[in-house]
């Protein structure tokens, strides 16, 4: 089957969620699809020769999730023994010996697996932060974006970057951080040459020094400046743990959003990734900046991190956006499952009303949206980019659970997808990506990861197969 097609018609949706603020479900609906974009939504009979028809009268159906936080290489390191109890810290001085032996070949093929999970659970946006480059490693970043091309997923790559290594105070060996006119120079010629700020694009370019405590002063303010100069966005990690708070504070006198104000990191072209050490004052002016997030509850959970205040982010209208995080500190990229989780971890935290099913979507959807900045993807509406999952009902987790299809997708998940649009693309059809190999996909990957770790501990000694 050919996923290339001029147009679609969705016809006898079973239920299509149109407006997940206003809860908004038509029944019996149809939706016309020409080009890259939605052109009609209609709850009677649509009259149109499309090249391609889909019955979707057993789906519910509603608008492509957006990833807003991940580490595609990571994949390469799910289920480490010596990392799987570890807190951020250790976990990360301990990877970074791994990630020294990463390749190009290793980068697009992990791009590829996560962009899989995600498309499967999904995910039809998403970005990733990549900032290893090991010295003397050529064409890291630019690996994945040609998996994103060979995917067909609509991709917001990060241009990441560290510059404080052990040398300077940070955690990174020396020779995996990179030379500060470096980073500028290559993120500057990677925003040149890939960035499309066109309606409908399918690749933008952030520029995003990796953290707080990876990263110099200098360098979080001549990206910012960068930024701006060509209309991009940033991102970078921020409050996600208790030290973090402590490092920000030894070493530049102020907590960790205090310090971005100061380097001017905050405003609607910002989001941070975790934001679970806020206090109310950082909370209240990141809603009045504009300054959006990306909660990653799974990995806030598997690394002891903490419960992002999400509840109160949205009470006081902070853009929240939920994302997968990297697999080394998730160890999945399932997006339905990190809905489920934001949902749930709210509830244990704040009581049983705090956050609603259509709440995890609508952040899954048009909060992705808000943070990335944009307007043409998120909503099911005419108009809009043709971003659109489909779930069949008649999968077993959803028997019994018809009362609600749209509910159902985040309380009876984790699910699949069986149909996938992208950008008017069909990527997915009867649950299979269309034109992936998935079984040599998977054989690459597990060779790859066991060279890498194996590599790993010849060269360090270390025992990474076996628990710390």
């Amino acid at each position: 089957m050919n996923p290339m097609v001029s147009s679609i018609l969705l016809k006898n949706i079973n239920t299509l969620a149109v407006d997940l603020p206003e809860k908004k479900i038509l029944q019996s609906a149809n939706v016309y699809i020409e080009g890259s974009e939605i052109q009609e939504i209609s709850s009677s009979k649509i009259v149109v020769e499309a090249e391609r028809v889909v019955d979707c009268s057993s789906m519910v159906v509603m608008p492509g999730f957006i990833n807003t936080h991940h580490h595609m290489y990571q994949t390469m390191q799910r289920a480490v023994p010596r990392m799987q109890d570890s807190k951020l810290f250790d976990w990360l001085i301990n990877l970074y010996e791994i990630w020294r032996e990463i390749t190009p070949e290793a980068v697009k093929v992990s791009a590829k697996v996560a962009m899989a999970e995600l498309m499967l659970t999904g995910c039809t946006t998403t970005s990733d932060q990549y900032y290893v480059f090991p010295e003397g490693k050529k064409g890291l970043l630019e690996a994945e974006i040609e998996a994103a091309g060979d995917m067909g997923v609509r991709f917001h790559p990060c241009r990441g970057s560290m510059s404080r290594g052990r040398s300077k105070g940070g955690l990174p060996p020396d020779d995996v951080v990179q030379d500060e006119d470096i980073i500028l120079g290559e993120t500057e010629s990677t925003i040149r040459k890939y960035h499309d700020n066109s309606r409908n694009s399918m690749l933008q370019i952030v520029v995003s020094p990796c953290s707080p405590f990876s990263v110099t002063t200098e360098l979080m303010e001549a990206s910012a400046e960068l930024a701006r100069k060509y209309g991009v966005f940033l991102h970078t990690h921020l409050a996600e743990t208790i030290d973090e708070n402590k490092f920000c504070l030894d070493t530049h006198g102020m907590r960790p959003f205090d310090y971005m104000k100061e380097v001017s990191w905050v405003g609607p072209d910002v989001w941070f990734a975790h934001c679970v050490h806020l206090n109310n004052r950082e909370i209240q002016e990141m809603a009045d900046t504009g300054t959006g997030v990306a909660h990653c509850p799974t990995s806030n959970m598997r690394l002891g991190s903490g419960i992002a205040p999400v509840r109160e982010m949205l009470n006081r209208g902070v853009n929240v956006s939920l994302a997968v995080d990297g697999s080394a500190s998730n160890d999945s990229s399932n997006m339905v499952n990190e809905l489920r989780m934001a949902m749930l971890l709210q509830r244990v935290s704040q009581g049983e009303d705090a956050f609603s099913p259509y709440e995890a979507i609508e952040c899954g959807t048009i909060g992705g949206a808000k943070v990335l900045g944009r307007k043409d993807i998120g909503e099911m509406r005419e108009g809009m980019a043709a971003d659109i999952v489909g779930f069949s009902l008649k999968r077993l987790p959803f028997a019994g659970g018809l009362h609600d299809p749209v509910a159902s997708v985040v309380l009876c998940g984790p699910v699949n997808v069986d149909i996938s649009i992208i950008n008017g693309n069909i990527r997915i059809l009867d649950g299979n990506i269309v034109g992936l190999n998935m079984e040599e996909l998977i054989n690459h990957q597990n060779r790859l990861a066991k060279e890498m770790v194996t590599t790993a501990m010849e060269r360090t000694g270390t025992e990474y197969l076996s628990h710390m």
